[in-house]
């Protein structure tokens, strides 16, 4: 089955790859990501809400971490741009090409 590929405005083909996952436990809710996604990909969620494995090997007076975490609203949005993992300070997002659809 053939990817997703397009051209660029210069005439190169472009293939896309589109976000698959979040790792949520690595988010630090920096909020970078949905600040430079164009479409409505991401929302950002209390981190208690969530049920994460925030196993690490800090004392355990910090085993909950508080705040906000980013997560996937709308992953259909995506246009595969790969904006959001160039902004991640934390390298929390994967992307893969895609195919065709039937």
């Amino acid at each position: 089955m053939s990817t997703i590929t397009g051209l660029t405005r210069g005439g190169a083909q472009w293939t896309p790859a589109f976000i698959t996952a979040l790792n949520q436990s690595n988010c630090i809710g920096c909020g970078r990501c949905y600040k430079v996604c164009p479409r409505d990909v991401f929302e950002l969620v209390d981190r208690d809400e969530l049920d994460l494995d925030d196993s690490d090997d800090f004392d355990d007076e910090f085993d909950e971490v508080p705040g906000m975490v980013m997560n996937l609203k709308n992953v259909m949005d995506c246009i595969g741009c790969e904006s959001c993992s160039r902004v991640c300070p934390k390298a929390c997002l994967s992307h893969e090409p895609q195919p065709l659809a039937a």
